[in-house]
């Protein structure tokens, strides 16, 4: 099953990196736990994303557009790095980020989601 796996931004993360002793600490250790879930075969992609100040939204409504600029104000609904994985179920998901070392400076949290598949999208043709 794939999944994404999302960091979710703290008021550290909206800062911007700094390179730092700690930062650069906390980049190696997930450069190993990168290295780890590559080795694994895990590993499909991801990537640091820039704070939100550096983003844009588009706002649908019908036929309208509107782009508003960042940064946006809920921190806590922002995502600062992702991951996609490649892993047997969730339990699995579940472990490795159970190993990942702290993405952020204090307290963080990170979300898995499952990507839909086809048999989600179209059923196993089961008429039941």
């Amino acid at each position: 099953m794939r999944v994404m796996v999302l960091v979710k931004a703290t008021a550290d993360s909206e800062k911007g990196f700094f390179q730092t002793p700690e930062t650069m600490a906390m980049m190696e250790a997930m450069g190993r736990f990168n290295d780890e879930l590559e080795a694994a075969g895990v590993l499909v992609t991801g990537d640091g994303l820039k704070p939100s100040s550096e983003g844009k939204r588009v706002a649908f409504d019908g036929a309208g557009r509107m782009v508003i600029d960042g940064p946006f104000a809920e921190t806590k609904e922002l995502v600062a790095g992702f991951w996609i994985w490649n892993v047997a179920d969730m339990d699995e998901a579940v472990a490795w980020v159970k190993r990942c070392p702290n993405p952020m400076p204090g307290p963080s949290e990170i979300e898995i989601r499952p990507f839909y598949e086809l048999s989600d999208l179209i059923g196993d043709g089961d008429a039941s």
